[in-house]
């Protein structure tokens, strides 16, 4: 084996310990006579394929082994996968809730050549978001489907409308802060929650056209940040909202192999798939104006 490999081994079996402690379960109602969740980890690249979500042969990227290892232990049964016949609407109903790390067209073979979402089978993912199904994306997943490009719909597009904001550009990886705007937010707890505010190095999406009934659990604070492209006021990275029945939530963290290592960013991903699938309870109180006023004022 690699350093790299074993490296990679070491800390995810801390991390694994960490994520075992009691106070994360009670953080996260965790109960071992809940039922199990089953996730869809939807990871195809039509557009740039990120690091993260790349596979080498057969096995599994990154970011699906470690969904799927630190879900198992916490009632998520994580299915890593590119298919987008997964979504057709005979197959839609066996997932609990669908988790994005994805990018460009997915009704579009694409970068990696994967089978794409027909047209039924997009109809059928956003019906099932807001007939009550979860939905946790991060990362490029606000650089997904058509919202710019051929099909250029910017805000009007459903998937824009149903995640709650638009990825505009990113600059350098960068060490950036993030305050934290609610620390109650499921898996914030025991984690990032632990302060008023956190710097971690990653990729920083900037973004636009956030639905304005979203609820800002985490703010980029842009003051600092290296790049024309961070020339903006503060402006939100993760939120939770309401689509329909559905529960959506969305962080702009995740691009870096090291974030994905990170026992914070990963109690926050399964309180996000604790919430997102009705397992546990968060404010959901609109914040947008209140925490980011500049929120919509872009770079030149």
């Amino acid at each position: 084996m690699s350093r790299d490999f074993n490296r990679r081994e070491l800390l995810l079996t801390a991390a694994g310990a960490w994520l075992g402690s009691g106070a994360l379960s009670q953080a996260l109602g965790a109960s071992s006579r809940a039922p199990r969740k089953k996730i869809l980890y939807f990871t195809k690249s039509a557009g740039f394929q990120h690091s993260v979500v790349a596979r080498q042969g057969k096995a599994l990227a990154h970011s699906e082994r470690i969904l799927s290892e630190i879900g198992k232990d916490r009632g998520f049964d994580v299915v890593a996968s590119k298919d987008g016949r997964l979504f057709e609407p005979d197959r839609i109903g066996e997932w609990d809730g669908f988790v994005f790390c994805t990018t460009g067209d997915l009704t579009t073979p694409g970068t990696d050549g994967s089978p794409p979402l027909s047209a039924a089978g997009e109809k059928a993912f956003y019906d099932a978001v807001k007939n009550g199904k979860g939905f946790v994306g991060m990362h490029c997943a606000t650089d997904t489907f058509g919202h710019h490009g051929a099909r250029n719909q910017g805000a009007e597009d459903p998937y824009i409308q149903m995640i709650g904001g638009e990825f505009v550009i990113h600059g350098d990886q960068q060490a950036a802060t993030l305050e934290v705007v609610d620390p109650r937010f499921p898996g914030l707890a025991d984690g990032f929650g632990k302060s008023s505010s956190f710097k971690l190095k990653d990729e920083w999406y900037s973004l636009k056209n956030f639905a304005e009934d979203m609820h800002v659990v985490l703010l980029q604070k842009t003051e600092g940040m290296q790049g024309k492209d961070y020339q903006r006021p503060d402006y939100p990275s993760t939120w939770a909202r309401k689509h329909g029945d559905g529960r959506v939530f969305y962080t702009n963290m995740g691009h870096r192999e090291d974030v994905w290592t990170n026992p914070d960013y990963q109690a926050l991903l399964l309180g996000a798939l604790a919430w997102s699938t009705g397992q546990v309870d968060a404010d959901l109180t609109p914040n947008l104006k209140q925490v980011a006023p500049g929120y919509a004022k872009l770079p030149a």
